[in-house]
Protein backbone atom coordinates (compact mmCIF):
# COMPACT_ATOMS: atom_id res chain seq x y z
CA UNK A 1 0.00 0.00 0.00
CA UNK A 2 1.28 3.43 -0.90
CA UNK A 3 2.87 5.35 1.97
CA UNK A 4 1.14 8.71 2.22
CA UNK A 5 2.97 11.82 3.33
CA UNK A 6 2.66 12.91 6.97
CA UNK A 7 0.79 16.18 7.22
CA UNK A 8 1.18 17.72 10.64
CA UNK A 9 0.31 21.09 12.05
CA UNK A 10 3.40 21.91 14.10
CA UNK A 11 2.83 24.77 16.47
CA UNK A 12 5.50 27.26 17.41
CA UNK A 13 5.82 25.67 20.83
CA UNK A 14 6.98 22.03 20.80
CA UNK A 15 4.88 19.35 22.45
CA UNK A 16 5.59 15.90 23.82
CA UNK A 17 3.37 13.13 22.56
CA UNK A 18 2.17 10.14 24.55
CA UNK A 19 5.11 7.78 24.20
CA UNK A 20 7.60 6.00 26.45
CA UNK A 21 10.73 4.00 25.65
CA UNK A 22 10.15 0.57 27.17
CA UNK A 23 13.55 -0.94 26.48
CA UNK A 24 16.29 -1.45 23.93
CA UNK A 25 18.27 -4.53 23.02
CA UNK A 26 21.70 -4.61 21.31
CA UNK A 27 21.27 -6.39 18.00
CA UNK A 28 23.60 -6.44 15.00
CA UNK A 29 21.48 -7.33 11.97
CA UNK A 30 23.27 -8.19 8.76
CA UNK A 31 22.10 -6.03 5.83
CA UNK A 32 18.88 -5.08 7.69
CA UNK A 33 17.42 -2.81 5.00
CA UNK A 34 17.25 -5.67 2.49
CA UNK A 35 17.15 -8.82 4.60
CA UNK A 36 15.80 -7.72 7.97
CA UNK A 37 12.31 -8.54 9.29
CA UNK A 38 10.59 -7.80 12.60
CA UNK A 39 7.26 -8.99 14.00
CA UNK A 40 5.68 -8.19 17.37
CA UNK A 41 3.36 -10.78 18.88
CA UNK A 42 1.20 -11.31 21.95
CA UNK A 43 0.31 -14.62 23.52
CA UNK A 44 -3.37 -13.82 24.10
CA UNK A 45 -3.63 -16.44 26.85
CA UNK A 46 -0.63 -15.48 29.00
CA UNK A 47 -0.19 -11.90 27.64
CA UNK A 48 3.52 -12.51 27.16
CA UNK A 49 5.00 -10.33 24.41
CA UNK A 50 7.39 -11.57 21.73
CA UNK A 51 9.66 -9.76 19.30
CA UNK A 52 10.93 -11.82 16.36
CA UNK A 53 13.84 -10.21 14.49
CA UNK A 54 15.73 -11.83 11.64
CA UNK A 55 18.30 -11.22 8.92
CA UNK A 56 19.79 -13.59 6.34
CA UNK A 57 21.80 -15.46 8.96
CA UNK A 58 19.87 -15.67 12.21
CA UNK A 59 16.55 -15.25 14.01
CA UNK A 60 16.45 -13.60 17.43
CA UNK A 61 13.49 -14.20 19.73
CA UNK A 62 12.88 -11.93 22.71
CA UNK A 63 10.19 -12.87 25.19
CA UNK A 64 8.75 -10.36 27.68
CA UNK A 65 6.26 -10.96 30.46
CA UNK A 66 3.01 -9.00 30.66
CA UNK A 67 4.84 -6.30 32.65
CA UNK A 68 7.20 -6.00 29.65
CA UNK A 69 10.32 -7.24 31.41
CA UNK A 70 12.63 -9.35 29.27
CA UNK A 71 12.50 -12.97 30.51
CA UNK A 72 14.00 -15.04 27.69
CA UNK A 73 16.23 -14.48 24.67
CA UNK A 74 17.20 -16.98 22.00
CA UNK A 75 19.16 -16.65 18.76
CA UNK A 76 18.78 -19.43 16.21
CA UNK A 77 20.27 -20.06 12.78
CA UNK A 78 17.96 -19.24 9.87
CA UNK A 79 19.07 -22.35 7.97
CA UNK A 80 15.55 -23.82 8.06
CA UNK A 81 14.09 -20.68 6.47
CA UNK A 82 16.86 -19.32 4.27
CA UNK A 83 15.72 -17.06 1.39
CA UNK A 84 12.15 -16.94 2.70
CA UNK A 85 9.79 -14.21 3.89
CA UNK A 86 8.47 -14.17 7.44
CA UNK A 87 4.69 -13.89 7.04
CA UNK A 88 3.22 -14.63 10.45
CA UNK A 89 3.30 -16.42 13.77
CA UNK A 90 1.27 -18.55 16.14
CA UNK A 91 1.70 -19.61 19.77
CA UNK A 92 1.41 -23.30 20.63
CA UNK A 93 -0.48 -24.79 23.54
CA UNK A 94 2.90 -25.43 25.17
CA UNK A 95 3.47 -21.62 25.00
CA UNK A 96 6.25 -21.94 22.42
CA UNK A 97 6.12 -19.75 19.29
CA UNK A 98 5.93 -20.89 15.66
CA UNK A 99 7.03 -18.72 12.75
CA UNK A 100 5.79 -19.13 9.17
CA UNK A 101 8.29 -18.60 6.37
CA UNK A 102 6.94 -18.46 2.79
CA UNK A 103 8.88 -19.43 -0.32
CA UNK A 104 9.32 -16.84 -3.06
CA UNK A 105 6.66 -18.46 -5.26
CA UNK A 106 4.21 -18.71 -2.32
CA UNK A 107 3.68 -22.44 -2.92
CA UNK A 108 5.33 -23.67 0.25
CA UNK A 109 5.60 -22.62 3.90
CA UNK A 110 8.36 -23.66 6.25
CA UNK A 111 6.98 -23.77 9.79
CA UNK A 112 9.66 -23.43 12.45
CA UNK A 113 8.77 -24.07 16.07
CA UNK A 114 11.13 -22.46 18.56
CA UNK A 115 11.83 -23.55 22.11
CA UNK A 116 13.45 -20.48 23.70
CA UNK A 117 13.80 -22.06 27.14
CA UNK A 118 15.96 -24.94 25.90
CA UNK A 119 17.49 -23.02 22.97
CA UNK A 120 16.45 -25.25 20.10
CA UNK A 121 14.02 -25.35 17.16
CA UNK A 122 12.19 -27.81 14.94
CA UNK A 123 11.15 -27.39 11.31
CA UNK A 124 7.97 -28.55 9.55
CA UNK A 125 7.12 -28.31 5.86
CA UNK A 126 3.75 -27.39 4.32
CA UNK A 127 2.97 -27.56 0.61
CA UNK A 128 -0.25 -25.97 -0.59
CA UNK A 129 -2.62 -28.47 -2.23
CA UNK A 130 -3.06 -28.58 -6.01
CA UNK A 131 -6.45 -26.83 -5.85
CA UNK A 132 -4.89 -23.79 -4.19
CA UNK A 133 -4.74 -20.80 -6.59
CA UNK A 134 -3.52 -17.72 -4.71
CA UNK A 135 -3.39 -16.17 -1.25
CA UNK A 136 -5.70 -13.24 -0.53
CA UNK A 137 -4.56 -12.20 2.96
CA UNK A 138 -3.38 -13.50 6.33
CA UNK A 139 -4.16 -12.79 9.97
CA UNK A 140 -3.71 -14.00 13.54
CA UNK A 141 -6.61 -14.89 15.82
CA UNK A 142 -6.53 -16.50 19.28
CA UNK A 143 -2.87 -17.51 18.92
CA UNK A 144 -3.52 -19.28 15.59
CA UNK A 145 -2.31 -18.20 12.14
CA UNK A 146 -4.78 -18.01 9.23
CA UNK A 147 -4.45 -17.66 5.48
CA UNK A 148 -7.44 -16.84 3.29
CA UNK A 149 -7.00 -18.10 -0.28
CA UNK A 150 -8.83 -18.68 -3.54
CA UNK A 151 -9.46 -22.21 -4.83
CA UNK A 152 -8.45 -22.89 -8.42
CA UNK A 153 -11.25 -23.21 -11.04
CA UNK A 154 -13.94 -22.98 -8.36
CA UNK A 155 -16.07 -20.21 -6.82
CA UNK A 156 -14.59 -21.08 -3.44
CA UNK A 157 -12.54 -19.46 -0.71
CA UNK A 158 -10.19 -21.60 1.34
CA UNK A 159 -9.34 -20.74 4.95
CA UNK A 160 -6.15 -22.35 6.26
CA UNK A 161 -5.83 -22.48 10.04
CA UNK A 162 -2.34 -23.25 11.36
CA UNK A 163 -2.34 -24.23 15.02
CA UNK A 164 0.09 -26.35 17.06
CA UNK A 165 1.84 -27.62 13.96
CA UNK A 166 -1.42 -28.73 12.31
CA UNK A 167 -3.30 -27.24 9.36
CA UNK A 168 -7.09 -27.31 9.07
CA UNK A 169 -8.70 -26.16 5.82
CA UNK A 170 -12.25 -24.80 5.59
CA UNK A 171 -13.99 -24.24 2.25
CA UNK A 172 -16.59 -21.51 1.60
CA UNK A 173 -18.68 -22.16 -1.52
CA UNK A 174 -20.01 -19.07 -3.35
CA UNK A 175 -21.19 -20.91 -6.47
CA UNK A 176 -24.89 -20.69 -5.54
CA UNK A 177 -24.88 -16.89 -5.11
CA UNK A 178 -25.60 -14.40 -7.87
CA UNK A 179 -23.52 -11.28 -8.48
CA UNK A 180 -24.85 -8.41 -10.58
CA UNK A 181 -23.71 -4.84 -10.87
CA UNK A 182 -26.07 -1.86 -10.73
CA UNK A 183 -26.79 -2.18 -14.45
CA UNK A 184 -27.86 -5.83 -14.11
CA UNK A 185 -24.71 -7.33 -15.66
CA UNK A 186 -23.75 -10.67 -14.10
CA UNK A 187 -20.23 -11.53 -13.01
CA UNK A 188 -18.61 -14.46 -11.25
CA UNK A 189 -17.33 -14.39 -7.69
CA UNK A 190 -13.84 -15.30 -8.95
CA UNK A 191 -13.67 -12.38 -11.37
CA UNK A 192 -15.14 -10.00 -8.78
CA UNK A 193 -12.44 -10.61 -6.19
CA UNK A 194 -9.67 -10.79 -8.76
CA UNK A 195 -10.62 -7.47 -10.33
CA UNK A 196 -11.38 -5.89 -6.94
CA UNK A 197 -9.06 -7.66 -4.46
CA UNK A 198 -10.37 -8.20 -0.94
CA UNK A 199 -8.78 -5.79 1.54
CA UNK A 200 -8.64 -6.81 5.21
CA UNK A 201 -9.74 -4.15 7.71
CA UNK A 202 -8.47 -4.02 11.29
CA UNK A 203 -11.32 -3.38 13.70
CA UNK A 204 -8.91 -2.51 16.52
CA UNK A 205 -7.02 0.14 14.58
CA UNK A 206 -7.66 3.18 12.45
CA UNK A 207 -8.00 2.22 8.77
CA UNK A 208 -6.96 5.10 6.47
CA UNK A 209 -9.07 6.17 3.50
CA UNK A 210 -6.64 4.75 0.93
CA UNK A 211 -7.41 1.37 2.51
CA UNK A 212 -11.16 1.72 3.16
CA UNK A 213 -11.77 2.92 -0.41
CA UNK A 214 -11.35 -0.72 -1.48
CA UNK A 215 -14.51 -2.06 -3.13
CA UNK A 216 -14.36 -5.44 -1.36
CA UNK A 217 -13.43 -5.64 2.32
CA UNK A 218 -13.22 -8.27 5.04
CA UNK A 219 -13.49 -8.04 8.83
CA UNK A 220 -12.39 -10.76 11.25
CA UNK A 221 -14.69 -11.26 14.24
CA UNK A 222 -14.86 -13.99 16.88
CA UNK A 223 -15.79 -17.11 14.92
CA UNK A 224 -16.85 -15.14 11.84
CA UNK A 225 -15.52 -13.32 8.80
CA UNK A 226 -17.64 -10.52 7.36
CA UNK A 227 -17.27 -9.68 3.66
CA UNK A 228 -18.71 -6.39 2.39
CA UNK A 229 -18.81 -6.10 -1.41
CA UNK A 230 -19.60 -2.68 -2.88
CA UNK A 231 -19.40 -3.48 -6.60
CA UNK A 232 -23.11 -2.59 -7.07
CA UNK A 233 -24.09 1.09 -7.27
CA UNK A 234 -27.44 0.39 -5.57
CA UNK A 235 -26.65 -1.92 -2.65
CA UNK A 236 -23.94 -3.41 -0.45
CA UNK A 237 -23.65 -7.18 -0.82
CA UNK A 238 -22.64 -8.79 2.48
CA UNK A 239 -21.60 -12.32 3.45
CA UNK A 240 -21.21 -13.66 6.99
CA UNK A 241 -18.80 -16.63 6.97
CA UNK A 242 -18.96 -18.97 9.95
CA UNK A 243 -15.38 -20.10 10.57
CA UNK A 244 -16.43 -23.18 12.54
CA UNK A 245 -19.17 -24.57 10.29
CA UNK A 246 -18.24 -23.07 6.87
CA UNK A 247 -21.83 -21.81 6.56
CA UNK A 248 -22.45 -18.61 4.60
CA UNK A 249 -25.24 -16.11 5.25
CA UNK A 250 -26.06 -13.54 2.59
CA UNK A 251 -27.42 -10.03 3.21
CA UNK A 252 -28.17 -6.94 1.13
CA UNK A 253 -28.16 -3.35 2.37
CA UNK A 254 -29.64 -0.79 0.00
CA UNK A 255 -27.53 2.30 -0.51
CA UNK A 256 -29.12 5.70 0.17
CA UNK A 257 -31.05 6.93 -2.87
CA UNK A 258 -30.17 10.14 -4.69
CA UNK A 259 -32.24 12.17 -7.13
CA UNK A 260 -29.40 11.75 -9.64
CA UNK A 261 -27.29 8.66 -10.44
CA UNK A 262 -24.75 7.77 -7.76
CA UNK A 263 -21.17 8.19 -9.00
CA UNK A 264 -19.32 6.68 -6.05
CA UNK A 265 -20.35 4.66 -2.99
CA UNK A 266 -18.89 2.40 -0.33
CA UNK A 267 -19.46 0.99 3.16
CA UNK A 268 -17.65 0.16 6.40
CA UNK A 269 -18.61 -2.41 9.04
CA UNK A 270 -18.08 -1.43 12.66
CA UNK A 271 -19.62 -2.43 16.02
CA UNK A 272 -22.54 -4.40 14.51
CA UNK A 273 -23.43 -1.53 12.20
CA UNK A 274 -22.93 -0.85 8.52
CA UNK A 275 -21.90 2.72 7.67
CA UNK A 276 -22.69 3.63 4.05
CA UNK A 277 -21.67 6.63 1.95
CA UNK A 278 -22.96 7.55 -1.52
CA UNK A 279 -22.26 10.67 -3.54
CA UNK A 280 -22.35 12.44 -6.86
CA UNK A 281 -21.22 15.95 -7.73
CA UNK A 282 -24.51 17.37 -6.39
CA UNK A 283 -25.32 15.29 -3.28
CA UNK A 284 -23.68 13.66 -0.27
CA UNK A 285 -25.60 10.81 1.42
CA UNK A 286 -24.74 8.92 4.61
CA UNK A 287 -26.61 6.04 6.28
CA UNK A 288 -26.01 3.92 9.38
CA UNK A 289 -27.83 0.57 9.43
CA UNK A 290 -28.18 -2.07 12.12
CA UNK A 291 -26.26 -5.07 10.83
CA UNK A 292 -28.61 -7.73 12.22
CA UNK A 293 -31.96 -6.22 11.25
CA UNK A 294 -30.92 -4.05 8.31
CA UNK A 295 -32.98 -1.18 9.72
CA UNK A 296 -31.74 2.38 9.23
CA UNK A 297 -30.51 4.02 12.44
CA UNK A 298 -29.38 7.34 11.04
CA UNK A 299 -29.39 9.01 7.64
CA UNK A 300 -28.03 12.32 6.39
CA UNK A 301 -28.50 13.97 2.99
CA UNK A 302 -26.77 17.15 1.88
CA UNK A 303 -26.52 19.04 -1.40
CA UNK A 304 -23.60 20.89 -2.90
CA UNK A 305 -25.14 24.16 -1.70
CA UNK A 306 -25.26 23.09 1.94
CA UNK A 307 -22.66 23.76 4.62
CA UNK A 308 -21.64 20.56 6.41
CA UNK A 309 -22.05 21.60 10.03
CA UNK A 310 -20.65 18.37 11.48
CA UNK A 311 -17.16 18.75 9.99
CA UNK A 312 -14.35 18.62 12.55
CA UNK A 313 -11.71 19.37 9.94
CA UNK A 314 -11.44 21.32 6.70
CA UNK A 315 -12.15 19.69 3.35
CA UNK A 316 -8.73 18.52 2.16
CA UNK A 317 -7.36 17.23 -1.13
CA UNK A 318 -3.98 15.56 -1.55
CA UNK A 319 -2.29 14.49 -4.77
CA UNK A 320 0.61 12.06 -4.59
CA UNK A 321 2.88 12.96 -1.65
CA UNK A 322 2.28 16.67 -1.92
CA UNK A 323 1.02 18.76 0.94
CA UNK A 324 -2.80 18.68 1.20
CA UNK A 325 -4.72 21.74 0.10
CA UNK A 326 -7.96 22.98 1.57
CA UNK A 327 -11.12 22.83 -0.52
CA UNK A 328 -13.29 25.90 -0.06
CA UNK A 329 -16.82 24.49 -0.01
CA UNK A 330 -19.09 21.47 -0.27
CA UNK A 331 -19.61 21.84 -4.02
CA UNK A 332 -15.88 21.65 -4.77
CA UNK A 333 -15.44 18.76 -2.35
CA UNK A 334 -18.21 16.76 -4.07
CA UNK A 335 -16.81 17.56 -7.50
CA UNK A 336 -13.52 15.98 -6.41
CA UNK A 337 -15.12 13.06 -4.56
CA UNK A 338 -17.40 12.06 -7.45
CA UNK A 339 -14.42 10.96 -9.55
CA UNK A 340 -12.80 8.84 -6.82
CA UNK A 341 -13.54 5.56 -5.07
CA UNK A 342 -15.46 6.61 -1.96
CA UNK A 343 -14.26 5.49 1.44
CA UNK A 344 -15.43 5.76 5.02
CA UNK A 345 -13.51 4.85 8.16
CA UNK A 346 -14.75 4.50 11.75
CA UNK A 347 -12.74 4.01 14.92
CA UNK A 348 -13.35 4.47 18.64
CA UNK A 349 -12.25 7.71 20.31
CA UNK A 350 -13.14 7.38 23.98
CA UNK A 351 -16.91 7.11 24.11
CA UNK A 352 -17.22 8.69 20.67
CA UNK A 353 -16.69 7.34 17.17
CA UNK A 354 -14.11 9.12 15.06
CA UNK A 355 -15.26 8.98 11.44
CA UNK A 356 -13.52 10.01 8.22
CA UNK A 357 -15.39 10.55 4.96
CA UNK A 358 -13.49 10.69 1.70
CA UNK A 359 -12.32 9.07 -1.49
CA UNK A 360 -9.12 7.79 -3.04
CA UNK A 361 -7.70 6.68 -6.37
CA UNK A 362 -4.31 5.33 -7.39
CA UNK A 363 -3.27 4.91 -10.98
CA UNK A 364 -0.14 4.29 -13.05
CA UNK A 365 1.11 6.81 -15.60
CA UNK A 366 3.41 5.78 -18.42
CA UNK A 367 6.10 8.35 -19.24
CA UNK A 368 7.59 8.93 -22.69
CA UNK A 369 10.44 11.23 -23.71
CA UNK A 370 11.75 12.38 -27.09
CA UNK A 371 15.36 11.51 -27.83
CA UNK A 372 17.79 13.60 -29.91
CA UNK A 373 16.26 12.21 -33.11
CA UNK A 374 12.81 13.30 -31.91
CA UNK A 375 11.71 9.70 -31.53
CA UNK A 376 9.29 9.01 -28.68
CA UNK A 377 10.76 6.45 -26.28
CA UNK A 378 9.34 4.79 -23.18
CA UNK A 379 11.04 6.24 -20.10
CA UNK A 380 9.24 4.59 -17.20
CA UNK A 381 6.08 4.29 -15.15
CA UNK A 382 4.98 6.28 -12.13
CA UNK A 383 2.27 5.65 -9.59
CA UNK A 384 0.08 8.64 -8.84
CA UNK A 385 -2.72 9.11 -6.34
CA UNK A 386 -5.40 11.51 -5.23
CA UNK A 387 -7.38 11.64 -1.99
CA UNK A 388 -10.05 13.93 -0.54
CA UNK A 389 -11.44 13.72 2.99
CA UNK A 390 -12.85 15.40 6.09
CA UNK A 391 -13.40 14.26 9.67
CA UNK A 392 -16.42 14.08 11.95
CA UNK A 393 -17.32 12.60 15.30
CA UNK A 394 -20.36 10.65 16.48
CA UNK A 395 -21.26 10.20 20.14
CA UNK A 396 -22.53 6.91 21.60
CA UNK A 397 -26.05 7.83 20.46
CA UNK A 398 -24.70 8.29 16.91
CA UNK A 399 -25.34 12.02 16.95
CA UNK A 400 -22.72 14.29 15.37
CA UNK A 401 -20.68 16.28 17.89
CA UNK A 402 -18.22 19.11 17.36
CA UNK A 403 -14.70 18.70 18.67
CA UNK A 404 -12.35 20.88 16.69
CA UNK A 405 -9.15 19.89 18.50
CA UNK A 406 -9.43 16.45 20.09
CA UNK A 407 -6.44 15.15 22.02
CA UNK A 408 -4.34 12.78 19.92
CA UNK A 409 -5.01 9.07 20.12
CA UNK A 410 -2.23 6.56 20.64
CA UNK A 411 -2.23 5.77 16.92
CA UNK A 412 -1.87 9.50 16.13
CA UNK A 413 1.17 9.69 18.37
CA UNK A 414 2.67 6.58 16.83
CA UNK A 415 2.26 7.86 13.27
CA UNK A 416 3.67 11.24 14.27
CA UNK A 417 6.76 9.56 15.72
CA UNK A 418 7.29 7.39 12.63
CA UNK A 419 7.00 10.25 10.22
CA UNK A 420 9.39 12.47 12.15
CA UNK A 421 12.02 9.73 12.65
CA UNK A 422 12.88 8.54 9.17
CA UNK A 423 16.20 6.90 10.07
CA UNK A 424 14.65 3.95 11.86
CA UNK A 425 13.75 0.81 9.88
CA UNK A 426 11.80 -2.46 10.18
CA UNK A 427 9.12 -0.82 12.30
CA UNK A 428 6.29 -3.08 13.46
CA UNK A 429 3.24 -2.29 15.57
CA UNK A 430 1.32 -4.33 18.12
CA UNK A 431 -2.02 -3.13 19.50
CA UNK A 432 -2.70 -4.06 23.12
CA UNK A 433 -5.75 -3.18 25.22
CA UNK A 434 -4.87 0.40 26.15
CA UNK A 435 -1.77 1.21 24.12
CA UNK A 436 0.45 0.34 21.18
CA UNK A 437 3.93 -1.13 21.16
CA UNK A 438 6.22 -0.06 18.34
CA UNK A 439 9.33 -2.14 17.77
CA UNK A 440 11.95 -1.00 15.30
CA UNK A 441 15.61 -1.30 14.42
CA UNK A 442 17.98 1.63 14.86
CA UNK A 443 20.82 0.94 12.39
CA UNK A 444 23.03 3.71 13.78
CA UNK A 445 22.91 2.37 17.34
CA UNK A 446 22.48 -1.26 16.23
CA UNK A 447 19.65 -1.68 18.66
CA UNK A 448 16.14 -3.06 18.65
CA UNK A 449 13.95 -0.50 20.43
CA UNK A 450 10.46 -0.87 21.90
CA UNK A 451 8.27 2.16 22.54
CA UNK A 452 4.88 2.44 24.17
CA UNK A 453 2.29 4.87 22.75
CA UNK A 454 -0.78 6.02 24.65
CA UNK A 455 -3.58 8.51 24.10
CA UNK A 456 -3.07 12.21 24.79
CA UNK A 457 -0.05 14.33 25.64
CA UNK A 458 2.61 13.64 28.23
CA UNK A 459 2.62 17.31 29.24
CA UNK A 460 0.39 20.35 28.92
CA UNK A 461 0.74 21.21 25.26
CA UNK A 462 -1.00 23.91 23.25
CA UNK A 463 -2.85 21.43 21.05
CA UNK A 464 -2.72 18.38 18.88
CA UNK A 465 0.30 18.52 16.57
CA UNK A 466 -1.44 16.16 14.17
CA UNK A 467 -3.79 17.73 11.67
CA UNK A 468 -5.62 14.63 10.62
CA UNK A 469 -4.95 10.93 11.05
CA UNK A 470 -6.56 10.03 7.74
CA UNK A 471 -3.41 10.93 5.84
CA UNK A 472 -1.38 8.12 7.38
CA UNK A 473 -0.90 4.60 6.10
CA UNK A 474 -1.10 2.13 8.93
CA UNK A 475 2.07 0.13 9.67
CA UNK A 476 0.86 -3.46 9.28
CA UNK A 477 1.86 -6.30 11.58
CA UNK A 478 3.25 -7.88 8.42
CA UNK A 479 2.70 -7.32 4.73
CA UNK A 480 -0.17 -9.34 3.27
CA UNK A 481 0.78 -11.91 0.68
CA UNK A 482 -0.34 -10.97 -2.80
CA UNK A 483 -0.41 -13.06 -5.91
CA UNK A 484 -0.09 -11.50 -9.34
Amino acid sequence: MKKLLLISLLLSKSVLIGQTVLNSFPLNLNNPSDEGQIINAEDVKTHDIYVFASDDKKTTILKYNKSLFLTTQFTDSIKFASNRNLIGYSIGEDKNPLLYWASANLRNIRIVKYFPEIKTSRSLNFDFPDNHEYIITSFQKDNAFYLLAKERAQQHLLLYKFDNGNCEIKMFDFSSFAFQNGGGKSLSFSSLIRYYPIQKMDLNDFNPIDKTAAINKMYVLDGHIILTLDYNSKKTHVFDLNIETSDIKEKFFNLPVSQKPIQTANSFYYDKKLFQIAANKDEFLFDIKDFDSGNSIKNTALTKNDTIQFKNSPFLVQTDNNRPQQIKNTAKFLKNLANLSAGISVTKNGENNFITFGGYIEYVNTDYLYNSDEILNFSGMRTQSKMVYFDSMLNKNLDFVKNEKPDPLAIDNLYFFLNTNNTIILQNTLRLKDFYILSYYDPALKQLVMRKFTDGFTNEGPGNPIMNKSVFSKPASFDPIKSH
